[in-house]
């Protein structure tokens, strides 16, 4: 179990923030390299070319890391949907086919496949909410074969459902379905290996659980499609980029492995400084320590909620850090504003109160919004 880590971040005695999964915040040191990095601009003269490329180095690398793959097989991207949208520009779908998407996916990771399938005659087959809640049997019940790619996420973000990626990513293969992830939320509480899972494409932002800023992301692309189309054109993607006198020699090749899906202006000089120190953070307190850490606490909430007419998933249905309180009485949509007024933060996803604790919320902060929620029902 890690200790709580308050110390690390900003967040006031009287503020219980039970919401990571809208957006983390950041931690002192984040916000210091970040910061550091942003005063580069200030004197332009010594960012030197070389500055252009380190950063980005050291941010694949990190987030190699988390995803136990090689640092050649990332692409810095600004956001899920830009990683989503590489995955359905390169993977083939045919008409008469369709494409696996859950009910109630998070839209960044439909839109793009519903404009495929509309583009290629192919149709969206969509996973029904599993009325015992287990995600992942639903999942392996609806591969059937004429799936030609299943876009998922490794956790269904308005139930914290958890799906057995490695499972799913063995009937992918059985199938010759391609299988494109969206980690966004689980990425950095959730411990996930490319090799046991094998996806195509696996996008993750960082603003969320891996705690870093907003409009930065990595995209793994597994070599087999590392000569796909990326999904512009820029002069850093290029194999002559770091000599900026040859870059008027313009060159048909790109950079070896994962780096013709970067973004533009990938070498963000303030943002990837504070992704690479949110990242090194969590690979210090362990992501599978994280996840436990996390999951007691959410046991914990649903035990005190569940006295309230709440029920939520138990484990391993529902992800360790990801707690989707439902009842069958309707949640009033001012829920979320009356418990703000009350400085506890969670928030309303669908039909589910979403609390998504993290390592810097204290026994006080659950306390708290357990006698708030329960004060809030009641009236």
């Amino acid at each position: 179990m890690i200790p709580c880590q308050r110390h690390l971040f900003d967040i006031p005695a009287d503020v219980a923030y039970l919401n990571c999964a809208y957006m983390s915040p950041l931690m002192k040191p984040v916000i210091e390299s970040g910061t550091a990095g942003l005063l580069r601009k200030a004197h332009p003269w010594e960012l030197t070319a070389e500055k252009f490329f380190t950063g980005s180095d050291e941010f694949r690398a990190a987030a190699a890391k988390l995803l136990d793959c090689p640092a050649d097989d990332i692409a810095i991207v600004p956001s899920a949907s830009y990683g989503i949208a590489t995955a359905a520009r390169n993977l083939p779908v045919a008409k008469g086919q369709s494409i696996l998407v859950l009910a109630e996916q998070f839209p960044s990771n439909y839109y793009a496949w519903q404009r495929r399938a509309e583009e290629t005659g192919a149709s969206l087959k969509v996973v029904p909410w599993p009325e015992d809640n287990d995600w992942t049997a639903a999942v392996l019940d609806s591969l059937t074969s004429e799936v030609a790619i299943a876009a998922l996420p490794n956790v269904q973000w308005t139930s914290g459902g958890w799906l057995d990626l490695v499972r799913i990513g063995e009937a992918c293969r059985k199938l010759g379905a391609a299988l494109a992830l969206d980690l966004t939320q689980s990425l950095g509480a959730l411990p996930f290996s490319v090799p046991d899972v094998k996806p195509d494409f696996a996008v993750a932002a960082t603003y969320k659980w891996l705690l870093g800023p907003y409009s930065v992301g990595l995209l793994y692309v597994a070599s087999k499609w590392q000569n796909g189309m990326p999904l512009e054109e820029n002069w850093i993607q290029r194999s002559n980029a770091q000599d900026f006198s040859s870059l008027i020699l313009y060159t048909e090749d790109y950079y070896a492995g994962a780096r013709r899906f970067d973004m533009g202006e990938r070498s963000n000089f303030a943002l990837l400084p504070a992704a690479v120190r949110a990242i090194k953070q969590l690979l210090e307190w362990d992501v599978r320590q994280i996840s436990e850490t996390l999951g007691a606490v959410n046991r914990r909430l649903a035990e005190e909620a569940e006295e309230m007419g709440f029920s939520a998933p138990r484990e391993p249905l529902r992800a360790p850090h990801y707690l989707a309180l439902r009842r069958k009485e309707l949640i009033p949509r001012e829920l979320p504003e009356a418990l703000a007024r009350e400085k506890v933060f969670v928030s309303v996803r669908g039909s589910s109160i979403r609390v998504t604790p993290h390592v810097y919320n204290t026994t006080e902060d659950c306390e708290r919004f357990i006698a708030c929620l329960r004060r809030a029902v009641s009236a």
